[in-house]
C-alpha cells in the first residue's frame, strides 16, 4: 500500500471526519503494524501535505519497519529533508527561538531541560526512496547547535528501515 492510496483516508481526515484515535483504527492501517508516534507525526499529521505526498507518496508503506534509535546529535547535522521541502531546515535554523516559541510550551520547556525534541522525530533511510541512496532523511536541529542553545549529544529518533 501505498502514501497515495490512502488518499479516501486522508480527505476524511482533513474534513474533520476522523479524530486521531478513529484514523489510526482504521482497517487499512491495520496491516503495516506501525507505532501509533509513527501513524500520527507521518501519516496522520503529514499525509495530505502535497509536497509530503509528492516526495513519499511513492513508498510502499507495507515495506517500512520502524525501530527506536540513539543518534548522536552531529549526525543530524547533514541528513537532507524530502527534495520539496530543499530549504526549510535553513529557514528554521535561520531562528530557531522563534520557531519553538510557536509550538505549545512544553515542546520549548523540553527543549530546555532536554536539548531535544519532545516526541522522537522520524527519519527514513533514503533507499525507500531512491534506492541508489544511503543514509537517512530528516529534518534538523542545525539552528539551536548554530545558535549555542541547549542540545543534548544524542536523540532519540524512530527510524524507518526497509523490511527484510
Amino acid at each position: 500500500m501505498k502514501l497515495r492510496d490512502l488518499s479516501p483516508l486522508m480527505a476524511r481526515r482533513r474534513d474533520g471526519g476522523l479524530s486521531h484515535g478513529r484514523f489510526r483504527a482504521d482497517p487499512a492501517l491495520a496491516s503495516l503494524n506501525w507505532p501509533d508516534d509513527i501513524l500520527e507525526q507521518f501519516l496522520f499529521d503529514h499525509g495530505d501535505n502535497s509536497a509530503f505526498v509528492h516526495d513519499y507518496g511513492d513508498i510502499d508503506l507495507c515495506e517500512i519497519r520502524w525501530s527506536l534509535e540513539t543518534i548522536p546529535a552531529e549526525d543530524f547535522e547533514e541528513l537532507p529533508t524530502g527534495a520539496s521541502d530543499a530549504g526549510c531546515i535553513e529557514n528554521f535554523a535561520k531562528n530557531p527561538v522563534h520557531w519553538v516559541r510557536v509550538r505549545p510550551p512544553e515542546v520549548g520547556q523540553h527543549w530546555e531541560r532536554h536539548g531535544t525534541w519532545l516526541r522522537p522525530p522520524i527519519l527514513i533511510a533514503r533507499w525507500l526512496l531512491h534506492p541508489a541512496d544511503t543514509g537517512l532523511q530528516v529534518g534538523v536541529l542545525r539552528g539551536r547547535r548554530r545558535e549555542g542553545l541547549h542540545v543534548a549529544s544524542h536523540h532519540q529518533a524512530w527510524v524507518g528501515h526497509p523490511a527484510m
